[in-house]
């Protein structure tokens, strides 16, 4: 089970003490801006998170990098998904050709593109733009057994945390392509959480009612065989090797003190990982939308988390948070440029 964290007022960050000094003269800096006082909503929450985070009262937003994470699953052989899992080979090419919705999003925000492969079928890619990283040609299938070893867990958590914390980025943002993914994150999410299956599991890439059906006879059927796990369990037993990376890459960003740009539905599942083995992480995340996965909105509420977009989109990726990236740079800069009421010699409230 997850603790529910708290979205404000979190006491360290970065093994520093934010004194109450601190906090106080960051909220007169927010709240003498020429507005009134919580006008701007979460983005005076987006900003306050930021210069806890970074522990300044002027933090800096200029740079953002977006990695996708791709691997393969051996659950979407059980007729999980609308796609075959060729298809998550073809899309990493896609994504190497610079021509899916998350490159096109990177580019028009200024935001920096690696793709990763974890362990998609078919081999390495052996091109400049795909970083090959596999822990294998996907997992093993989770209904009878886990989708894979220890071993393979704690390497991708290890690369996944060096690349996390590669660079020298303010906020670090992750997407995924996986087919059969939406199924690994469902189940997860149950086990990390304690909320039923039927409310998680979802129509993914676009199942027809008779699919889904289906799709939670076998979730179900693959959940049963578990009882109560931990977090490492979870990401052994059910995760996908993109899943995992991605977790060991929240961590690794956050103890970099960085923010954390959280996608959607899956990405938000390996939140929900990361801060069961680490919820210090939580305070470096910001989620940048609801999606329309029917389970993205429970796992949410599990984090206590408010996203700041809601769009009505499914695609993963990282779509999301490359939309928005803009929103918080926008957060940063009305800290740090916003004229307060005694600067423009404007009057204050009676």
């Amino acid at each position: 089970m997850v603790e529910r964290p708290r979205r404000r007022g979190y006491a360290t960050v970065m093994n520093m003490q934010i004194t109450p000094e601190f906090e106080t003269a960051l909220q007169r800096r927010i709240d003498t801006k020429t507005k009134p006082q919580g006008a701007l909503g979460l983005i005076e929450d987006l900003a306050a998170q930021v210069a806890r985070l970074q522990g300044r009262l002027d933090p800096v937003m200029e740079s953002c990098a977006l990695i996708l994470f791709a691997a393969d699953h051996g659950i979407a052989e059980e007729g999980v998904s609308a796609y075959p899992p060729a298809v998550t080979r073809q899309m990493v090419l896609n994504f190497a050709g610079g021509g899916a919705a998350a490159n096109v999003f990177a580019r028009a925000g200024g935001i920096d593109l690696r793709v990763v492969n974890a362990g998609v079928i078919g081999g390495p890619f052996d091109l400049p733009q795909i970083e090959d990283r596999p822990l294998g040609e996907g997992t093993a299938s989770f209904l009878n057994g886990p989708a894979m070893s220890a071993q393979q867990l704690d390497r991708a958590l290890e690369i996944g945390r060096d690349l996390g914390a590669d660079g020298t980025f303010q906020a670090m943002a992750f997407g995924e392509m996986g087919i059969g993914n939406t199924s690994a994150a469902s189940v997860m999410a149950h086990k990390l959480t304690g909320m039923a299956l039927d409310t998680l599991v979802g129509r993914g890439t676009g199942l027809e009612d008779a699919s889904l059906a289906h799709k939670r006879v076998v979730l179900g059927t693959a959940a049963a065989r578990t009882g109560e796990l931990s977090a490492r369990e979870v990401l052994q037993e059910y995760g996908g090797f993109e899943i995992a990376m991605m977790t060991g890459a929240m961590l690794g960003a956050a103890d970099a003190g960085r923010v954390v740009l959280v996608d959607g539905f899956i990405a938000s599942v390996s939140a929900l990982a990361a801060c069961a083995l680490d919820p210090g992480a939580r305070a470096a995340m910001v989620f940048a939308h609801r999606s329309a996965e029917s389970g993205h909105g429970a796992v949410l509420d599990a984090l206590d988390a408010a996203p700041l977009l809601s769009l009505n989109m499914r695609l993963g990726e990282g779509s999301g948070a490359a939309l928005a990236w803009p929103l918080l740079r926008a957060a940063v800069a009305m800290l740090n440029e916003m004229a307060s009421f005694e600067s423009a010699g404007v009057s204050g409230p009676a």
